[in-house]
């Protein structure tokens, strides 16, 4: 704060105001109506590196920096004609050497009996290093906000380079895929009477090889589909994806006896069309493992937790060995050979990336021989809908409610 202006009295304090000059552990001077140095204490000779003979009578001006020395006159002229009773401001000050010394300057009016001003007194307080700690700070920020620029622009570069391998893969090796596809189907066709059973099967082998590598295609380019596709957050209906899912899954094997169970209002914040891709992921993992069993069994439940709702997506499959659940997650990991159902060891990357992109998580828990079950979950956005949610999900009573949809073609 400002020095008060208030008057001097020197036969009574300056014995006082000497010894208090002397005693300061920062700056201090008196300074004349015409900016020059009248008295300087111990503290200002140490910041400066000057001794008093060599400052009294000199310009203050002398000494401040030539980017501050305007706003410094203009601070003088204020307190000299009244319009201005103190500062109190940062300054740049030039110390003996040269260099450059930060202060928090404190100046105020003495005035005598009559109020007329008499002088000045300067408080100086060293911010030297505050300032260089501040600069540290400001040009570390700078580094930092330039690495993450330059990173940003990595990334954008790697994923350009991303959609472009994604497009040649989606396009470029599809084509001889399908040539190789047609002219085995073809070759079966028109001279399968005279080729041996062995060259039949090498033909059949060859075409299962084709089917496999459209699939791994497919699996690739969704993988990188949801790593970056627009998030349009809306509420949605879980529910009734895995119903959609479940269609799906029996419209492709219409024989196959099903016992789907999908707890009703299951309702969660995300994107509609990301969370479809990880129902499916998910329902036709449980699906295809099943495919030893006599009927597919699965259920599709979900409970309210702090964070939001934990989806389950159980079955009675041939189950994993969780000594190696570490591997789950990971492209092309499988932990089942063909004749269990295994395929291109993506699926479940695609699910658990969709999850995170979600703010969530997927997990397992499965026994060899008995099933899984599969946990995602799901973060809440909160807010109005949340609590709309909330109230859907307890009316509906999801565990053990008579309302669970069951699907089951076998009748």
């Amino acid at each position: 704060m400002p020095v008060q202006t208030t008057p001097h009295q020197p036969d009574k304090d300056d014995g006082r105001f000497q010894l208090a000059m002397v005693s300061s552990g920062i700056g201090m001077a008196i300074v004349d109506l015409q900016g020059c140095w009248l008295e300087v204490n111990p503290a200002f000779e140490r910041m400066f590196g000057f001794s008093a003979a060599d400052v009294i009578g000199r310009a203050a001006s002398e000494f401040a920096h030539p980017d501050d020395l305007q706003r410094s006159r203009i601070h003088l002229q204020g307190m000299i004609d009244g319009s201005q009773t103190g500062a109190d401001a940062e300054s740049r000050y030039l110390r003996r050497d040269g260099s450059i010394v930060w202060a928090q300057a404190n100046v105020g009016v003495m005035r005598d009996s009559a109020g007329q001003p008499q002088s000045l007194i300067v408080q100086l307080r060293d911010v030297t290093a505050q300032h260089a700690a501040v600069d540290a700070l400001r040009e570390r920020n700078r580094l930092l906000e330039q690495r993450v620029h330059d990173q940003d622009t990595c990334l954008d570069a790697a994923n350009r380079q991303l959609e472009l391998l994604m497009f040649g893969i989606s396009h470029d090796l599809r084509a001889p895929l399908r040539a190789i596809d047609s002219f085995a189907n073809l070759l079966g066709k028109h001279a399968s009477d005279r080729l041996q059973p062995t060259d039949n099967e090498y033909l059949h082998r060859i075409r299962a090889a084709v089917e496999r590598m459209a699939s791994l295609i497919d699996g690739l380019v969704e993988l990188s589909r949801v790593g970056k596709a627009e998030i349009k957050p809306a509420l949605v209906d879980v529910s009734l994806l895995a119903e959609w899912a479940v269609a799906e899954l029996q419209e492709q094997a219409p024989s196959r006896r099903a016992n789907v169970v999908i707890a009703p209002g299951l309702m969660v914040h995300g994107d509609e069309r990301l969370l479809k891709t990880l129902l499916v992921q998910l329902l036709r993992n449980a699906w295809k493992f099943s495919r030893h069993r006599d009927e597919v069994c699965i259920r599709v439940e979900g409970a309210r937790t702090d964070g939001g709702l934990q989806l389950s997506i159980g079955d009675q499959g041939c189950g994993i060995d969780m000594r190696y659940a570490d591997k789950l997650f990971q492209p092309f990991q499988r932990l089942h050979g063909e004749d269990h159902g295994a395929g291109h060891g993506l699926g479940l990357a695609v699910a658990q990336r969709i999850a995170q992109r979600h703010g969530g998580r997927v997990w397992a828990e499965s026994e060899v021989g008995v099933g899984s079950v599969f946990h995602v979950q799901l973060p809440d956005a909160g807010g109005p809908q949340a609590a709309k949610v909330d109230t859907s999900l307890r009316d509906a009573g999801m565990h053990g409610s008579s309302d669970e949809r069951q699907s089951d073609p076998a009748g």
